[in-house]
């Protein structure tokens, strides 16, 4: 827990440039500070958004814990403090790209996390778009319902 809120806290303190590159479109073509803290932070809420898309995707899949989040597959298209300048109360938002196999796409989420002394929380989920099975290749469409 302490790991986590440290991870927010610096990045808080670089997040407004990386936020506004990914509010553009325009994906890092080098490593630096900031994308390195949001990849940390990406890999410390991994547990948590898998755990909601198996509750939200357990009517559409056959397998347990499908589909899969990859952290390559997940944006940070928002960060913001809630009480203002060195504040603790962050809000973030992450665009996710759910798979399942060899990387086969089925749908976009959108996960806004409440991260604050008092823990880790999901504050809004959002499903844009959902898995349709014409996507699938023939070999993989046994896996939905």
């Amino acid at each position: 827990m302490k790991v986590l809120i440290c991870f927010v806290i610096l990045l808080s303190m670089v997040g407004t440039q990386t936020t506004i590159c990914n509010a553009i479109g325009k994906k890092p073509l080098e490593d630096s500070r900031e994308l390195q803290l949001q990849d940390m932070l990406v890999l410390l809420l991994l547990p948590h958004m898998r755990e909601k898309l198996a509750e939200v995707y357990s009517d559409v899949f056959l397998v347990p814990g499908s589909p899969d989040i990859y952290p390559y597959f997940v944006d940070v298209t928002h960060t913001e403090r809630v009480n203002g300048f060195r504040g603790f109360d962050f809000l973030i938002k992450l665009d996710v790209h759910p798979t399942v196999g060899p990387h086969i796409p089925v749908g976009e989420d959108v996960f806004t996390y409440r991260i604050s002394p008092a823990g880790v929380e999901l504050n809004n989920f959002e499903n844009l778009i959902g898995p349709n099975k014409f996507d699938f290749p023939p070999n993989y469409q046994d896996l939905l319902k």
